[in-house]
C-alpha cells in the first residue's frame, strides 16, 4: 500500500512538472461582478495554489479596441488561454490561427475554427435556470412569506438579449410552468452588464408589475436586482456565483454556473493528457457545472420541506428523470 502511494505521488509530480506553467484568463468584461467573471477568477487562483502555475488576467472592459491586442498578448505569454469571448469570437479565431500550438479554451459559448484549435465549454444553463424557475414559482405561491402577493408573477432581468440569456429565460420559464402552468414570467433585457443602477431600475419595474421574485441574469448589473429586492421587501435569485449572502433574507438561492470549477477541471485534463483540442465540452447539472446554491440563507427563507423538494428535483435532472429542453432559436 505504501509503495503504491509513493508511486502515485511520483506520477502526479511528473505530470505537474510537465504541465503548462503559464495560464491566461481573457475576459470581455472586468472582475468585481461577484458573479460570472469572478467565478472564473476563483478557478484561476486555485490553479496557482494547487499546480504552482503563473497566471495573468486580461480584462477588456467591454472595449472592442482591446479584444485583438489582448488575445495577442495572452498568446505571446501563456501556454493555456481561457477566454470569455462574447463580442469578439472572430478575433479569437484569427489569433488562435496565428498561435495554433497554444491551448485555447473558450468559455460559455461555442467557437469553432477550421483547424479545430479552439475547444469550448458549453453550459446547459437551461438546466440550472429550470431550477431557478422552480424556486421562483414555489415562492410566488407561498403567500405566508412576507412580501408575497396573491398574484402568480415572477420576473427576470437579463444583461443583454443574446442566445445565452435566452437559454436562461427559456429554462426559467420551463421550471416555473413545471410547478404551476398559470405562473406569469415577465422579462426585461437592460442591454448592459456593468450598471447596477439599471438592473435595480428594471427590477423595481417588475416588482411594481406584481412580481414577487426576480431572477438576475446580468453579471454586475444584476447586483442592482438584489438591492431592489431588499428595498421593496421582495425576493431575488442570484446567478453564476453564490450571491445568497449579499442581501441576506432576500436572495432565496443562486443559479450557479461553475466557471471556476470548469477552468480547474479542464486544466487537470490538460495535465493528465485527456484534454482534446477542438472538442465541445457540454456541462450541466449531471457534471456539477450548474445547479442551485442551497445554504443557510436559503433555509432561513424557505421551509425545510420546500428545500428538500428543490434538492430532489435537482437530482432528478442529474439522473435524466426530468428533461429540460434546450433553447433553439
Amino acid at each position: 500500500m505504501r509503495k503504491f502511494l509513493v508511486v502515485s505521488l511520483i506520477i502526479i509530480a511528473v505530470l505537474i512538472i510537465g504541465a503548462p506553467k503559464r495560464v491566461a484568463y481573457v475576459i470581455n468584461g472586468s472582475l468585481g461582478d461577484q458573479s460570472f467573471y469572478d467565478s472564473g477568477y476563483s478557478g484561476i487562483k486555485q490553479l496557482e495554489k494547487d499546480f504552482g502555475v503563473q497566471t495573468r488576467v486580461i480584462e477588456c472592459n467591454f472595449d472592442p479596441s482591446l479584444y485583438y491586442p489582448s488575445l495577442t498578448t495572452a498568446a505571446q505569454w501563456a501556454d493555456v488561454i481561457f477566454v470569455i469571448s462574447y463580442g469578439f469570437e472572430e478575433e479569437l479565431k484569427e489569433v488562435a490561427m496565428r498561435f495554433p500550438n497554444k491551448i485555447w479554451v473558450n468559455i460559455d459559448t461555442v467557437v469553432q475554427d477550421e483547424k479545430n484549435i479552439i475547444s469550448s465549454v458549453d453550459y446547459r444553463e437551461e438546466e440550472g435556470a429550470f431550477l431557478a424557475g422552480v424556486v421562483a414559482a414555489m415562492v410566488t405561491t407561498m403567500t405566508q412569506l412576507p412580501g408575497i402577493n396573491p398574484q402568480k408573477i415572477i420576473g427576470a432581468v437579463g444583461g443583454d438579449d443574446d442566445i445565452v440569456i435566452r437559454s436562461f429565460v427559456y429554462g426559467y420559464e420551463q421550471g416555473a410552468k413545471y410547478i404551476d402552468p398559470e405562473i406569469q414570467v415577465k422579462v426585461i433585457y437592460v442591454g448592459t452588464w456593468d450598471d447596477p443602477a439599471k438592473g435595480k431600475q428594471a427590477a423595481l419595474q417588475l416588482y411594481a408589475q406584481g412580481a414577487d421574485v426576480v431572477f438576475q441574469i446580468a453579471a454586475l448589473t444584476g447586483y442592482g436586482v438584489l438591492q431592489a429586492a431588499q428595498e421593496v421587501g421582495k425576493y431575488a435569485i442570484g446567478v453564476d456565483s453564490n450571491q445568497n449572502p449579499l442581501v441576506p433574507g432576500h436572495v432565496v438561492t443562486s443559479d450557479l454556473k461553475e466557471v471556476g470549477k470548469s477552468i480547474y477541471d479542464i486544466y487537470k485534463m490538460i495535465v493528465d493528457g485527456t484534454f482534446e483540442k477542438g472538442k465541445i465540452y457540454s456541462l450541466g447539472v449531471r457534471e456539477g457545472a450548474v445547479g442551485l446554491a442551497v445554504d443557510e440563507y436559503t433555509r432561513k427563507i424557505l421551509p425545510s420541506e420546500v428545500v428538500e423538494k428543490i434538492i430532489q428535483l435537482q437530482q432528478m435532472i442529474a439522473e435524466g428523470r426530468i428533461e429540460v429542453k434546450p433553447y433553439n432559436p
